[in-house]
């Protein structure tokens, strides 16, 4: 990753850390290599991280599981719940025919009352990155899944019954959207 890749990971982070209690039990979606963990540095018991590219089923610095794989259908069996469940700059990656179940595995395995953080990028993004690993100003990972992705289409993903919007923003000069839900308690 270059610095500016860093840099953007980082404000994300700081964007989703204010919904993110000490203690929390955690499911990042898209770990990479548990820099979320690291971040936010208080994260309960049982915390794991999934994503796709890691070179094998490890360990974070903090010694949270981080397993290679897609979610939902890689999340080991007896995983758990979790008070929240991260996704920064991962919801763009999913192609379209994982909508449902990638929803339905959140519903799943978030507690009632948990808290999905997710960060997306607006269209225009793609058109920035390619600019910016043209001159080498970050590495632009997995470019090539994003697919267009509408911003406008994340509460229909994470809709009602099972989560309730609590907040959206935008940040990076409205290039980047922050989306927090809360799992319905049932």
């Amino acid at each position: 990753m270059t610095f500016v890749d860093r840099f953007l990971q980082n404000w994300r982070v700081r964007k989703a850390r204010p919904f993110i209690k000490p203690g929390d039990r955690v499911l990042d979606l898209g770990s990479a290599d548990g820099v979320l963990f690291e971040r936010l540095g208080d994260c309960g018991p049982g915390s794991l991280g999934i994503d796709p590219i890691l070179p094998a089923t490890t360990r974070s610095r903090q010694g949270f599981a981080l397993v290679r794989g897609y979610f939902p259908q890689d999340v080991p069996a007896n995983a758990g719940t979790f008070d929240a469940i991260v996704m920064l700059a991962v919801l763009e990656h999913f192609p379209a025919a994982q909508y449902g179940p990638l929803a339905e595995g959140c519903a799943r395995l978030l507690k009632p009352g948990g808290r999905m953080i997710i960060t997306v990028p607006s269209p225009a993004v793609d058109m920035i990155l390619d600019v910016l690993v043209k001159l080498r100003l970050v590495h632009g990972m997995s470019l090539e899944e994003h697919h267009g992705y509408e911003v406008t289409e994340t509460p229909q993903i994470f809709a009602s019954p099972r989560f309730e919007l609590v907040e959206h923003s935008s940040f990076q000069l409205g290039l980047n959207n922050l989306f927090v839900f809360q799992r319905s308690r049932e």
